[in-house]
C-alpha cells in the first residue's frame, strides 16, 4: 500500500515556513515528511537553505509524523561518522520514525569546502564505504575503521538509534540503481522510472521499498502555476549530468534558460485540474511505489494543502 507524505523544500522556504507546511500537512491527511538537504538553493529564485539536521530537530517538537531526508550526501561536505550522529540523534528525537535518504551528491553543495569534485564512479565508491562506516557506528559499539576515503578512530554513538535505522539510496541511471539495490535498505528515485526499479530489485531490492515524489503547482490560475514552477524549478529539468556537476546557483540560472515553460507546463503538475494531479501521483503507485512525498511550488500553500485534503488524497486512497 502507497503511503503519501508532503515534501519539505529546504532550498525554496523558511524555516519558519516550512513548520507550518508540516502543519498544515498533518491537517491535510499527509502521513509522512520529506525533507531536502541543501547547503545552497539551486537559484536566488529560491533564496533559502537551512540546515536541515536543525530543521529536523524542530519538526520532532512540532509534528507527530515520520521524517525521511530526500536526501542528504555523507562523503564530503559532512564526514559520514558526523552524518551518522546527526542521523542517529534525529531518530531517537523521532522515536525510531527517520529514515537516511542519502545520495552520491552534486558539486553545488560538496564543493564549498575546496574539494575536488569526483566522477560519478568514485562518489559511489565512496556512498558505499560511507554506509559501512555509519551502519557500524549505528549499532552504538566503538568503531575504527581505515578505509580508502576514510578513517575513523575509536568512535562511537552514545546516543545510538534505537532499532535499525533506515537507509535509503537515491538513484538516477542504471549503476546507481543497481548501487541502491546492493547496499541501501530501500530506493529513492524521483520519477516513476520502471527500468530503474527494475535494475534496483534485481541487484537486491526485492522487498525493499521504493520512495520518491514530484513536485506540483496548485493554483485556480493554471498559466500563472506554470509561470511560478518555471521561474523558480526549471533546475528539474535540466538534461543529463548538470544537476550534478555544476557549482554555483549561477550556474544553474544560465544552463536554466534552456528549459523552456512549455516544458515545464508539460512536465509539472500546474493548476487546479484534480485528475491530472491525481494522474501525476498514481503514476508512482502504479510503478509500485510504497511512499511518495509531494511538494507544492510557489507560495500559496493554503490553497494546495485545502485541495490535497478535500479532493486529491480522498481520490487516492
Amino acid at each position: 500500500m502507497t503511503t503519501f507524505g508532503y515534501f519539505l523544500a529546504c532550498e525554496e522556504f523558511t524555516p519558519g515556513q516550512l513548520l507550518e507546511q508540516s502543519r498544515r500537512a498533518v491537517d491535510a491527511g499527509f502521513t509522512r515528511l520529506a525533507i531536502s538537504d541543501h547547503f545552497h538553493p539551486w537559484n536566488d529564485a529560491q533564496g533559502n537553505s537551512p540546515l536541515v539536521w536543525s530543521m529536523i530537530g524542530a519538526l520532532s517538537q512540532t509534528v507527530d509524523l515520520p521524517v525521511t531526508t530526500l536526501v542528504t550526501c555523507p562523503t564530503m561536505r559532512l564526514h559520514p561518522a558526523v552524518t551518522a550522529q546527526a542521523a542517529a540523534t534525529s531518530s531517537r528525537l523521532l522515536d525510531g520514525g527517520f529514515a537516511l535518504g542519502v545520495g552520491t551528491g552534486e558539486a553545488l553543495n560538496e564543493h564549498i569546502l575546496g574539494d575536488r569534485w569526483p566522477s560519478f564512479d568514485e562518489r559511489a565508491e565512496m556512498l558505499e564505504e560511507a554506509v559501512q562506516v555509519m551502519r557500524a557506528l549505528f549499532t552504538g559499539r566503538q568503531v575504527s575503521h581505515r578505509g580508502r576515503h576514510y578513517t575513523v578512530e575509536n568512535a562511537r554513538l552514545y546516543t545510538a538509534p534505537h532499532g535499525r535505522l533506515p537507509i535509503h539510496v537515491s538513484g538516477f541511471g542504471s549503476k546507481a540503481a543497481e548501487l541502491a539495490g546492493r547496499i541501501g535498505d530501500g530506493f529513492v528515485t524521483m520519477g516513476p522510472d520502471q527500468e530503474a526499479i527494475g535494475r534496483f530489485r534485481d541487484a537486491g531490492g526485492e522487498g525493499k521499498p521504493v520512495i520518491g515524489g514530484l513536485k506540483v503547482c496548485w493554483d485556480a490560475d493554471r498559466e500563472k502555476a506554470v509561470n511560478t514552477a518555471h521561474r523558480l524549478w526549471p533546475s528539474e529539468h535540466l538534461p543529463g549530468e548538470l544537476a550534478q556537476i555544476l557549482p554555483t546557483p549561477a550556474h544553474f540560472e544560465q544552463a536554466s534558460r534552456l528549459v523552456t515553460r512549455d516544458r515545464v507546463s508539460e512536465s509539472v503538475p500546474c493548476g487546479d485540474d484534480v485528475e491530472e494531479h491525481v494522474a501525476a501521483v498514481r503514476a508512482y503507485i502504479d510503478a509500485g511505489f510504497e511512499e511518495v512525498y509531494i511538494g507544492q511550488i510557489g507560495p500559496d500553500q493554503s490553497a494546495f494543502f485545502d485541495a490535497y485534503r478535500d479532493k486529491i488524497l480522498p481520490a487516492l486512497t
